[in-house]
């Protein structure tokens, strides 16, 4: 291979279904060796399916219906199977986008990472053993012996995706693949792990295809970026041309999807808190074994916090930080092990049924993932209307009007009679707001509910949220890990650290004028994609 020839070639690709549909069509791109491109676009726009096809891992039902894929000079699309046994792995390897689903967990970490090695490598097993245990330290796991022992299921989200690049880059790929590797990390657990996946790249040499909706990771790590948009390549060059002076509408669309602080909130007017905790604290029992009695971990330790009628408070934070507990727990959804919840000023710790119920029924959730939270069996009308059999008053033709109503409103009309697997991500989020909403609650807990999906559909849903409570009135406590998209929203930021709050502000002050390390640090590791030249 001459220095100017790329090392990956991607040439005319188009990639059809059963049907005949194509959902890849006529798409060019190269990668050359050491060099880092980024495939960009939203979800649907065929950047997942154009990459395995790159290591001819399409799922069954799609098939390539013309074009080449040229890899060191040789098209993958007409190897054969043993040639491509040799190929993953050794030459081209694949960071998928959910860890938890590629590692499998039923084995140990240390028998996976030995397992691929002894594949295309003459290692004995303590020769594998030793290389596994020393790619582990690399990417930064504490206690890499130990962690050959355990089980996927024993580390964090952060964790498994650090085990899952040392697993791909032991072999020392010519080119890695990495799709959507820190989806859904929080910001600082980002960082860390795409800057971990960097640097092993750069010290072995690798080539990398960079899959994400995330134009900051793209502006910090890429030299040379392609768009892609249902299906069809709509620009490409190097990043800076292509963030900075972006040719098309598409791209331009991408770019102004990015979280923007919102001015135009009206101030919030003095009042009683609606809801207020005062010194609440949240602890879980822990784990124990056969050797050591369990140990209780307190998750929430005494946060006090108030919320008005009308008001949106961020609770921010990285993963484990207790904002998701914290806000359980105010809705009366975990128990607390001290302190106590005021709803309209009554306490509560010891309240009778009949208060008890109002609060309940006052206070509601929009989960972090839809599709779990959703009932799989059920439609969508059925799905959004389940609340309201707490409304003895209203027929059911007014339930269905209803219904319709807030469909309409979450920009779901004439989606009543899908089931959520035919929505997309964007959407399920949208039935899981609508059900949210649909009693007119008083309060809204609102826990991650952007934090998996791209730029575009990510500013659609916080624009609803906006909306919604601006018509509706509620006040809300908008939990998530991103300083960026909470700006759009909220009236005062809450940061969380370690299960104590450790700063909170107006907006402003929290993002111009952080007094905290930990704020700091999260808004540092926030990517942007930065300023023209």
């Amino acid at each position: 291979m001459t220095a100017t020839q790329p090392l990956l070639s991607v040439r005319n690709l188009r990639l059809d279904v059963s049907s005949g549909v194509s959902i890849v069509n006529d798409i060019s791109f190269d990668v050359a060796p050491g060099e880092i491109v980024a495939l960009v676009g939203e979800s649907g726009s065929g950047k997942t399916m154009a990459a395995r096809a790159s290591m001819r891992l399409l799922p069954k039902g799609i098939h390539p219906g013309a074009g080449q894929i040229l890899f060191n000079g040789k098209d993958v699309l007409t190897a054969s199977d043993e040639d491509m046994r040799a190929l993953r792995g050794a030459q081209i390897g694949m960071i998928f986008q959910e860890p938890m689903v590629s590692l499998n967990p039923a084995m140990t970490i240390g028998a996976q990472l030995v397992e691929g090695l002894r594949l295309h490598e003459k290692l004995s097993v303590e020769q594998a053993l030793d290389r596994a245990v020393d790619m582990l330290r690399r990417v930064q796991i504490n206690d890499p012996e130990g962690c050959l022992a355990a089980f996927p299921h024993q580390f964090s989200g952060g964790m498994r995706q650090r085990i899952m690049i040392a697993s791909v880059m032991l072999l020392k790929p010519k080119l890695l693949i990495a799709d959507e590797p820190t989806t859904a990390l929080d910001t600082l657990t980002q960082r860390e792990v795409i800057e971990v996946m960097v640097d092993l790249t750069r010290s072995q040499g690798t080539a990398v295809l960079l899959i994400t909706h995330n134009l900051g990771l793209v502006s910090q790590y890429a030299q040379r970026m392609v768009v892609l948009e249902r299906g069809k390549l709509v620009e490409t060059g190097s990043v800076e041309q292509v963030l900075h002076h972006p040719r098309e509408t598409y791209t331009r669309t991408l770019i102004d999807a990015l979280p923007k602080r919102f001015h135009g909130r009206p101030a919030i007017a003095e009042a009683a808190p609606l809801i207020e905790a005062r010194n609440l604290a949240v602890t879980f029992a822990g784990a124990g074994n056969m050797f050591s009695a369990a140990q209780p971990k307190q998750a929430v330790k005494g946060v006090s916090l108030a919320v008005r009628p009308g008001e949106a408070v961020a609770i921010v934070g990285g993963s484990g930080s207790g904002k998701t507990t914290f806000g359980r727990a105010l809705i009366g959804l975990l128990a607390h092990s001290g302190g106590e919840v005021l709803f309209r000023g009554k306490s509560m710790n010891g309240a009778d049924r009949a208060q008890q119920r109002d609060y309940r029924l006052s206070c509601q959730l929009v989960f972090q993932d839809p599709y779990s939270s959703l009932d799989p069996r059920q439609k969508i009308a059925s799905i959004v209307g389940e609340p309201l059999r707490h409304e003895p008053g209203l027929s059911r033709a007014q339930k269905a009007e209803r219904v319709q109503e807030i469909l309409d409103e979450v920009g779901l009309g004439g989606f009543g009679d899908r089931y959520p697997h035919a929505l997309s991500g964007g959407q399920r989020q949208r039935v899981a707001i609508a059900r949210a909403v649909i009693r007119n609650p008083a309060f809204v807990v609102a826990d991650e509910p952007v934090s998996a999906l791209d730029m575009t559909i990510q500013k659609q849903v916080l624009d609803l949220f906006r909306r919604l409570q601006a018509r509706h009135g509620f006040a809300c406590v908008f939990i998530s890990h991103d300083l960026g998209a909470v700006s759009s929203v909220a009236d005062r930021i809450v940061v969380m650290e370690n299960g104590l709050i450790v700063e909170e502000g107006d907006v402003d002050d929290i993002l111009d004028h952080p007094t905290h390390p930990y704020t700091k640090a999260l808004l540092e590791a926030a990517p942007t994609i930065g300023v023209a030249a």
